[in-house]
């Protein structure tokens, strides 16, 4: 498998989102040689956002670099941030490859780390780095329902856009901001809109703009919500429910679904980490970290983000990240001028 740069770089960044990109910013302005790596394009999480997306937050708070992003309203919308994180990395011409996925992260003799990687067409290498940031993110790893039916075609854990489900039924499963607004969306294209969720409310994170709205189109009966109700089957043709009656036992309804969304979070795969031993937590998934550096219990190896946050996906957000990519690079880089001051001077010939 050919190494595809002649001599070991200071750090390999898997993951080329707002997280990764600002890592590799840091990286670069310290003196440090790096490259991002992303199975995907650059900021492939955005990319699958719903695509008339509007961000929950403002548009400094997404900043990388010190670059202002500039945009029509205080909040960004998805084609924006595109364009915006599209344009940092060529005006800071960072090196990045992207979709190349990053098979494996293993230890080297006499330190470092080799990055195993193979492109969409299937050609293998490999990247020798002396640390490596894992920026990953979430968004690829929706959480399972684990129910007959939820690998069907019609069914999906991304929200796309609400036109083709014009006079359609669908069911959103689940209750948070991102259900939230499919739904009113989907309700405002013509959808006959039907949510399901095992609480007994909408979810207490839900965005206080959005939950008004929301519960006055549950009240009038455009928008219908299932509450105390758990998924039992999917089928082509409908949704199978087992709903708790106020007063009375488990009752069981079958709901029409032309289409189905299953929009019930995502989770940091921990995969990479557990092949590298990282020791994570059984439960929620994420790896024992440096709170001040980021760093794992593998020396070098550092998880920046929500890649380092398993299950704990609400934890973490773009500008919260973004001081962990900080935090890991300035540690990295006092580490490493450190073992370079160490080095012996060469005897003069």
């Amino acid at each position: 498998m050919p190494n595809d740069h002649a001599h070991p770089l200071d750090v390999a960044i898997v993951g080329a989102g707002p997280i990764g990109i600002e890592a590799a910013i840091q990286a670069k302005r310290a003196g440090l040689s790096a490259v991002m790596i992303d199975k995907g394009p650059v900021v492939n999480a955005i990319v699958r956002y719903p695509t008339y997306m509007t961000f929950f937050t403002t548009s400094e708070r997404l900043e990388v670099g010190g670059h202002p992003l500039v945009t029509a309203s205080d909040k960004p919308t998805r084609k924006e941030a595109l364009d915006y994180y599209r344009k940092v990395v060529q005006n800071e011409a960072l090196e990045v490859r992207t979709f190349t996925t990053v098979r494996g992260v293993a230890r080297r003799e006499g330190g470092g780390f080799t990055v195993a990687t193979e492109c969409e067409r299937g050609r293998r290498a490999s990247v020798d780095a002396a640390a490596v940031m894992l920026a990953t993110g979430y968004f690829e790893h929706p959480k399972p329902l684990g129910v007959p039916g939820d690998d069907l075609p019609h069914v999906s854990h991304y929200f796309d856009e609400p036109h083709r489900h014009f006079g359609r039924d669908v069911v959103i499963v689940g209750a948070g901001s991102s259900a939230a607004d499919a739904a009113l969306e989907l309700h405002r294209a013509g959808a006959r809109v039907t949510m399901v969720h095992r609480g007994a409310d909408f979810r207490h994170s839900l965005k206080y703009w959005i939950r008004p709205n929301l519960q006055n189109r549950v009240k009038e009966g455009s928008i219908v919500a299932h509450f105390h109700a758990t998924v039992r089957e999917i089928t082509p043709e409908h949704v199978a429910i087992e709903r708790l009656a106020p007063g009375a036992g488990p009752e069981r309804l079958v709901i029409a679904a032309d289409r189905v969304f299953l929009l019930t979070g995502y989770y940091a795969d921990p995969t990479l980490l557990h092949g590298a031993g990282v020791r994570t937590d059984p439960v929620t998934l994420a790896p024992e970290l440096d709170p001040d550096t980021f760093e794992t219990t593998v020396s070098g190896l550092y998880c920046i983000g929500s890649a380092g946050f398993g299950t704990r996906t609400s934890d973490v957000f773009i500008e919260n990240g973004l001081v962990h990519a900080e935090k890991a690079v300035a540690h990295l880089a006092t580490r490493l001028r450190a073992q370079r001051t160490a080095l012996p001077t060469p005897a003069p010939a």
